[in-house]
């Protein structure tokens, strides 16, 4: 295969095919089936994936939980008002946050800023890390749990920028998966969306097995890539956790030569970070900046259940990786043919 450049991974999307909404129920969404080998592309519903799991295989998840993540505040002494993106917490005793600001350019060392009613929680600016990145220290008299149900509470479901609408009350729970359980994550993984409880009992009553991964999805996954050759791109790192448990149910499914499916791109990036020199997968507890564009080998899963990405991002070329770039272009092409919804809320494929 050709060396892969940007360009490659350019085409046109309008704005009206990008969801804004998720599908009324979950499993309910197109559901679009490459196969590889046979290079055939069907038109399903996400619930037809039942099909084509059987006794033995195994799903693995991301279980991660989003948190509130976007606030709104002001400086002092203006009054601007400032959009602050919680990233992550970097010292629990200290309130120590790494955090986004907009607009960035109006927000130095030393200020303050204050968020709610009553000014019922302030930050103060303790450092630049990048143009946009700072650390903030919140003030806060109470305890650890006062404080974060406070920082929570005054939080907001952080949609991507392209969802272009305000924050509704639905999004607190479909912006997050059901099985949801580790808290950390700033966007959802969006392929495990699709996934009601009615569809995972039927799976379940078939004998597909269920195991789970955690990666906390940062704000690396909505980024633009902006160098032509992309073995000049670097991924933000991203924290993973693979457990001893998750490991021995994949091997044991991969020595039974049974399906393994990555669901997401969240999934396959954790797989593919915490592999053994012979394919099979190993605990781990770290962090990972691993980027996968074509060509890759990929050792653990054999299928994938993915959503429609957006163009020029990383999640497109691993997706390119995993399907095959002539055959995702196609499926691209037909997806905007047949009215398929774009972007995290919106419709699904699975890649067998």
């Amino acid at each position: 295969m050709a060396e892969m450049k940007l360009s490659k991974f350019k085409y046109k999307l309008p704005d009206e095919k990008i969801a804004l909404h998720p599908s009324p129920n979950r499993d309910e969404s197109k559901l679009m089936v490459l196969n590889r080998a046979k290079g055939t592309i069907e038109h399903k519903e996400f619930k037809d994936v039942l099909d084509y799991f059987d006794d033995g295989d195994v799903l693995i998840f991301n279980d991660t939980k989003v948190f509130p993540a976007r606030l709104y505040g002001n400086k002092e002494k203006t009054g601007a008002e400032i959009e602050v993106f919680l990233l992550r917490e970097l010292n629990r005793e200290q309130r120590l946050w790494d955090v986004l600001v907009d607009p960035a350019r109006k927000i130095r060392i030393g200020n303050k800023l204050y968020f709610g009613e009553n000014d019922m929680l302030v930050a103060e600016v303790i450092d630049n890390t990048t143009s946009r990145g700072r650390t903030l220290r919140f003030l806060f008299d109470g305890n650890y749990d006062e404080f974060k149900k406070t920082l929570y509470s005054l939080g907001e479901t952080p949609l991507p920028k392209f969802i272009n609408r305000p924050v509704q009350p639905e999004d607190k729970e479909r912006y997050q998966t059901i099985f949801a359980k580790h808290e950390g994550a700033v966007a959802a993984p969006t392929a495990g969306l699709h996934f009601s409880r009615e569809l995972m009992k039927r799976l379940e009553i078939k004998g597909v097995d269920f195991s789970y991964i955690t990666l906390h999805v940062g704000l690396g996954n909505f980024r633009s890539v902006d160098v032509e050759d992309l073995t000049k791109h670097k991924m933000d790192s991203e924290q993973i956790w693979v457990t001893d448990a998750t490991c021995d149910r994949v091997n044991k499914a991969k020595d039974e030569r049974k399906n393994i499916c990555a669901v997401g791109t969240t999934v396959m990036r954790t797989l593919e970070s915490s592999v053994s020199t012979q394919g099979y997968l190993k605990p781990y507890e770290g962090w990972t900046n691993k980027f996968i564009f074509p060509p890759f080998e990929f050792s653990v899963a054999n299928s994938m259940i993915t959503n429609f990405h957006l163009p020029l991002s990383t999640l497109l070329m691993m997706v390119s990786a995993f399907a095959g770039y002539d055959l995702l272009m196609e499926a691209y092409r037909l997806a905007l043919k047949h009215d398929y919804r774009f972007g995290t809320y919106g419709d699904a494929m699975l890649i067998i």
